[in-house]
């Protein structure tokens, strides 16, 4: 089958459709992504208004975890900030890493 745009675009668009469910479609992005030198008191307030609004939301599952597979740098996402996706990602390689480690060591 040749790959034509149609057949392009239609696993992109099934891949972020959960957006249309989401609690913040419609807002400002101001609430989720920082503007520029934010730090301290000022960004952890934002960021406890954007988990406010992933609290309620029936997606924040997919959305933190689409944050994840598609390496999102920036601003809050299923209720994560930048900081702690980093994290994860880190946990993540970590615990891979240990996996494989074992993995050859067993055999």
């Amino acid at each position: 089958m040749r790959n034509t745009p149609k057949n392009t675009l239609r696993p992109l668009l099934a891949d972020w459709q959960w957006q249309q469910r989401a609690a913040c479609r419609g807002m400002s992005s101001s609430t989720f992504f920082s503007p520029p030198g934010e730090r301290g008191r000022a960004r952890r307030l934002r960021e406890e208004r954007a988990r406010a609004v992933c609290g309620r939301c029936e997606v924040v599952d997919i959305c933190a975890a689409t944050a994840l597979r598609h390496g999102e740098t920036y601003g809050v996402w299923g209720g994560l900030s930048d900081d702690e996706r980093r994290q994860l990602g880190t946990d993540m390689e970590s615990s891979s890493d240990r996996t494989d480690t074992h993995d050859v060591a067993s055999r």
